[in-house]
């Protein structure tokens, strides 16, 4: 088996480089499942109605989100029905939408980080509730965790090592170069990195930001253009244990 994990998708440049990436990496490998990180999807903050069945129509199974999921107000109500978009798992009760779904006979989760991001129930516990708690859990478990420190993204790492199939890290829109099959059968990496504009910072415009540092002074972001680069992990996976086999890094560039 074969899971696609696309990082942070940073507004139409991102967009548009799935739509022309994803289709033939499906086609190349033979991907069973795709998951993609779109809390940026909307204008580079947010995620949409219309920038989810964007990525629905190209190949993306399901959306992971991050902080950013309620940027877009639009996309409130819609969590709640049955749209394949989920928001971290350890945001306080009562809120809308669900932290993991099940299809194709894997459980798909998302976390969200507290080292720098906010104030958030504990995700390790959180995941800990929920390991216990799914009836007739799949074997293949796949987990986003959207976190900003490095040292609590290799904690949960270790934390969920033989637990899930796969630990992937969001958010930080920069990929990193540990990917490793751990100890006890998990796939890991930091960041996955990002879907966008290549001559940007994190995706958004490069003197936007500039500005931001210099002044210190309110001030609109906006995504970059040009040319897109295009961040995800594949791993392969034994789906008789659930365990991972190997993740690979794959880099592409959009036209």
């Amino acid at each position: 088996m074969l899971v696609l994990m696309i990082g942070d998708i940073v507004g139409k440049p991102g967009r548009s480089a799935v739509q022309e990436l994803l289709p033939g990496l499906c086609y190349e490998y033979g991907i069973d499942l795709v998951i993609a990180n779109g809390e940026n999807s909307a204008g580079g903050l947010g995620i949409t109605l219309n920038t989810a069945y964007e990525l629905f129509d190209c190949g993306v199974n399901v959306i992971t989100t991050g902080n950013h999921v309620w940027a877009k107000r639009e996309i409130i109500p819609h969590l709640n029905e049955d749209l394949s978009v989920i928001r971290p798992l350890n945001f306080p009760p009562g809120v809308p939408g669900r932290g993991y779904l099940i299809t194709k006979n894997i459980l798909v989760v998302n976390l969200i980080g507290r080292v720098f991001m906010g104030e958030y129930d504990c995700p390790f516990r959180a995941m800990d509730s929920l390991l216990e708690q799914v009836k007739d859990k799949p074997r293949v478990i796949i987990v986003d965790f959207h976190a900003e420190a490095t040292s609590e993204m290799v904690a949960m790492g270790r934390y969920l090592d033989g637990r899930v199939t796969a630990l992937l890290g969001t958010h930080t829109h920069i990929g990193t170069v540990d990917a490793c099959i751990l100890p006890g059968g998990t796939a890991y990496v930091t960041d996955v990195g990002m879907v966008g504009p290549k001559d940007s910072i994190i995706g958004d415009d490069i003197e936007s930001v500039l500005h931001s540092f210099l002044t210190k002074m309110p001030h609109r972001l906006s995504v970059g253009k040009g040319k897109a680069i295009f961040n995800a992990m594949l791993v392969k996976i034994d789906k008789g244990s659930g365990k991972a086999i190997s993740i690979q890094r794959i880099y592409r560039e959009g036209e």
